[in-house]
C-alpha cells in the first residue's frame, strides 16, 4: 500500500507491505537502481547506507513491545527502509504498527514540520531527520515501559513474591537483550550516514544527522542502565530468596533435632523386652509423655540460647 504526501515541493511517500507491481512504479517513478528496487521487495536482516548519484538508501531495524495471544509481551524487530533524495523521501515498512510513523503522518498532514525551517534552503533530509526523531522517540516510551515495570518487579520483591519474580526477571532481561541487539549496529550505519549525507545535502544538514546519532546514543544508555538496574533487581531477589530457603531448611532442621529425641524415647518403650523400666508402673504413659515434653522443651531451650531461630 503507497500513501503520497507533499508539503512546500517535498513529497513524502509512505509504502507498507509493497508489491511487486508497486516496487516497480517506485522504480520508474523515482528513478531507482533496479538492485535497490529489489531489495525493497522483501526485508533484510541487516542495516545499510548507501550512497548513489540522486539519493542515499538506508536500512533501519527498529524494536517495538508486542502482545502476545497469551498476554505475554515481547519486543519484535521491525525494518524501516529510507530513500532520501533531495526533494523526496520514500519509507518502506513491512509490518503493522509502527505507531511513530503514523502519527507522524497526521503531523505532515497539517503541514507543521517542514514551517520550523524556515529560512533555510528546504529538502527531504530535514523530513528525515523528523522521522528519525519520532521513531527514537518511540523507542524511548517502550524503555518507559520497562522501567516502570522494574518498579513494579522492585514493590513485588520485598512484598514476599521472590519466586514468581524469578521468570519476570528472566523474561525482562531476554527483551532488553532482543531490544539491544535490535539498535546494535545504528551506530555504524548513523556515522556512515554522517559522511554521505554531509557529502550529499552540504555541510549545513551535519548538525541534523549528529543531532540523529546523538539520540541514537541516549537511548543506548537508557538501555544498559536499565540492564544494570535489572541486574541488580536480579542479586536482590536472588539473595532474598535464597534467605527464605535457608529460613525454611533452618526450621525443618531444628524440627528433625526436636523429633529425633522423641523418636529415640518412643522406640525404646516400644520395644518388646521382657523388663522395660516405667512400663507396668501406675500412670507409667503419662509418665512417659511427660518426659517426652520435658526433652523437648530442653531442646528448645538449647536451640534459643544458641540463637539458632
Amino acid at each position: 500500500m503507497i500513501k503520497k504526501y507533499t508539503s512546500q515541493n517535498i513529497t513524502w511517500v509512505d509504502v507498507k507491505k509493497p508489491t511487486q507491481d508497486e516496487i516497480k512504479d517506485l522504480m520508474l517513478n523515482y528513478k531507482l537502481h533496479p538492485l535497490v528496487a529489489e531489495e525493497l521487495l522483501l526485508p533484510t536482516f541487516k542495516p545499510k547506507v548507501d550512497l548513489h548519484s540522486d539519493y542515499i538508501y538506508l536500512i533501519l531495524h527498529f524494536p517495538f513491545f508486542k502482545k502476545g495471544p497469551n498476554g505475554d509481551s515481547k519486543f519484535v524487530s521491525k525494518e524501516v527502509n529510507f530513500i532520501i533524495a533531495k526533494d523526496f523521501i520514500i519509507t518502506v515498512h513491512y509490518d503493522d504498527g509502527i505507531r511513530a510513523l503514523e502519527e507522524f503522518t497526521k503531523i505532515f498532514e497539517v503541514d507543521s514540520i517542514l514551517n520550523t525551517e524556515k529560512g533555510t534552503a528546504l529538502h527531504a533530509g530535514y523530513l528525515f531527520f523528523y522521522i528519525t526523531q519520532k521513531l527514537y522517540k518511540s523507542l524511548s516510551d517502550e524503555l518507559d515501559y520497562i522501567e516502570n515495570r522494574q518498579k513494579q518487579i522492585k514493590q513485588s520483591i520485598f512484598n514476599g513474591d521472590e519466586k514468581k519474580m524469578v521468570k519476570e526477571i528472566s523474561y525482562m532481561a531476554h527483551n532488553l537483550l532482543d531490544f539491544k541487539q535490535s539498535i546494535a549496529h545504528h551506530k555504524e550505519v548513523l556515522n556512515s550516514l554522517e559522511i554521505v549525507g554531509e557529502q550529499f545535502f552540504g555541510r549545513d544538514f551535519l548538525h541534523y544527522l549528529r543531532s540523529i546519532n546523538n539520540k541514537y546514543h541516549n537511548i543506548y544508555h537508557i538501555i544498559n542502565t536499565t540492564q544494570d538496574n535489572l541486574k541488580e533487581l536480579r542479586e536482590t531477589n536472588d539473595s532474598l530468596l535464597t534467605t527464605k530457603q535457608n529460613e525454611s531448611m533452618k526450621i525443618f532442621t531444628i524440627l528433625a533435632f526436636v523429633t529425633f529425641p522423641l523418636s529415640l524415647i518412643a522406640s525404646i518403650f516400644g520395644m518388646n523386652t521382657v523388663q522395660t523400666p516405667i512400663i507396668g508402673i501406675v500412670n507409667d504413659f503419662w509418665w512417659i509423655l511427660g518426659g517426652m515434653t520435658i526433652t523437648t522443651l530442653i531442646m528448645f531451650s538449647f536451640f534459643k540460647y544458641k540463637k539458632w531461630f
